[in-house]
């Protein structure tokens, strides 16, 4: 066989060896042993004292005011929506390509949501199917920064002032990422997100919520934090007089073990993610004029960054491969030792649970239970969201800068590219 042979077809494989340590995330050292095991033997798991400074670490990195440990990144974004008041029968805005996270707690509050379709070259928010959707019960837009890529935030912003509602940026895709120079999670009235393991900021289940609006903070507060709700955090005339139990029934605290890791991963998050940059652009630089597949992230050497490249894509032109199918072509990338498939989350509005699930036995799908108009939204509604899995693939997580070991990889992507009429 010849070496320009596709694996598929029984030629040489393009990437030969094992590389587990280059994509084995996160990376755990003695010191973040050291640091739970300290929390452990002390017997404080439940407090709160490593969270809080962990949290004012976290408040200084973004140059925010206020920021609230969660126990997950889904309780932190559920208390940025009670924060910024949406209740029963309230709509909140989000892009339906993201994680279920990102908007189906609105439901507990009695609310719903609206989705708005997604850019395919960014696979975030387009914020050109914003406005329309804007009613007299919108409360929030829920900006995605998705897989890395930063939201077009400068005309969601401007939206959002022109009706006066809050922006909540979920940032649990693209921690440390910027947009135009600044920090994703800065640039919204508040912000949530996750630091489960498979983030790119790791540390075990757990969740931020960060903001510089006082009122939001202590709503959040308020909402699952009862040991912290009280007349020392509390200045809000309308939450006094329920202090010391969380308004939502909710205990929202982080366990302090994954508080304590987060710490320490804080500490080297910026360098490591700085690593992470420089592979995946040698990556995509090395691609550059390959056919069939394009890079997602943001323009080179503009002042927006991919961050920690969590879940990382690549965008497929099936035209350029003469309309090969993104499944062959990923088929074909499997065989040549290249993990990852096709395709990224599926569009939520399309789901049963979005569409005729009654959760709470009130007599109607609990998306309309509380609204004023059916607002669900059948397939061809939002055509970009629909049809993006054709035009997605999942890319090696790199987690270090070694060129030999990309280079393997770059191999195997021109290669099936190079040889896309064989699959045809």
């Amino acid at each position: 066989m010849a070496k320009n042979d596709l694996a598929l077809f029984g030629g040489p494989k393009a990437v030969s060896s094992d590389h587990e340590p280059m994509f084995h995330w996160p990376i755990v050292l003695q010191e973040d042993e050291d640091a739970v095991l300290e929390v452990l033997r002390a017997g404080t798991m439940s407090g709160i004292d490593v969270t809080q400074k962990l949290e004012k670490e976290i408040a200084e990195w973004h140059g925010m005011e206020f920021a609230l440990g969660h126990n997950t990144g889904t309780q932190a974004l559920q208390a940025a929506m009670f924060a910024c008041e949406v209740g029963k029968g309230d709509e909140i805005i989000c892009p339906s390509v993201t994680y279920w996270a990102s908007c189906l707690q609105v439901m507990n509050l009695r609310g719903t949501v609206v989705f708005a379709d997604i850019l395919p070259d960014t696979l975030c928010i387009d914020p050109a199917d914003i406005e329309h959707r804007i009613t007299e019960r919108t409360k929030a837009i829920m900006v995605v920064h998705y897989c890395g890529y930063p939201c077009d935030m400068d005309p969601i912003l401007e939206i959002a002032k022109k009706h006066n509602i809050k922006v909540i940026e979920d940032v649990s895709h693209a921690q440390g990422g910027r947009y135009k120079g600044r920090l994703n999670g800065t640039m919204g009235d508040v912000c949530a997100f996750s630091i489960m393991s498979g983030k790119s900021l790791a540390a075990g289940e757990g969740g931020m919520l960060l903001t510089n609006n006082r009122r939001i903070w202590e709503r959040a507060m308020a909402f699952g934090h009862y040991e912290r709700y009280n007349e020392a955090n509390t200045t809000e005339a309308d939450l006094k007089p329920y202090l010391r139990l969380p308004l939502g029934g909710f205990k929202n605290r982080m366990h302090q073990l994954t508080s304590a890791m987060a710490r320490v991963q804080l500490k080297y998050y910026q360098e490591r993610i700085e690593e992470i940059q420089k592979a995946f652009n040698y990556f995509w630089d090395k691609l550059e004029d390959t056919k069939g597949v394009k890079a997602h992230r943001p323009p080179v050497n503009s002042d927006s960054d991919m961050g920690g490249w969590y879940a990382a894509k690549g965008l497929y032109v099936p035209e350029e491969l003469g309309g090969l199918p993104v499944t062959k072509f990923v088929e074909a990338l499997q065989a040549e030792g290249v993990s990852g498939g096709a395709g990224c989350n599926l569009a939520l509005h399309l789901h049963p649970l979005l569409n005729d699930c009654d959760v709470y036995n009130e007599g109607k799908p609990t998306r309309i239970a509380h609204s004023d108009r059916d607002l669900r939204q059948p397939k061809g509604s939002l055509p970009v969201s629909e049809g993006i899995q054709e035009f997605v693939f999942q890319l090696p997580g790199f987690k270090h800068f070694d060129t030999k070991i990309i280079d393997e990889y770059v191999a195997a992507y021109k290669k099936v590219a190079v040889n896309f009429q064989e699959l045809l």
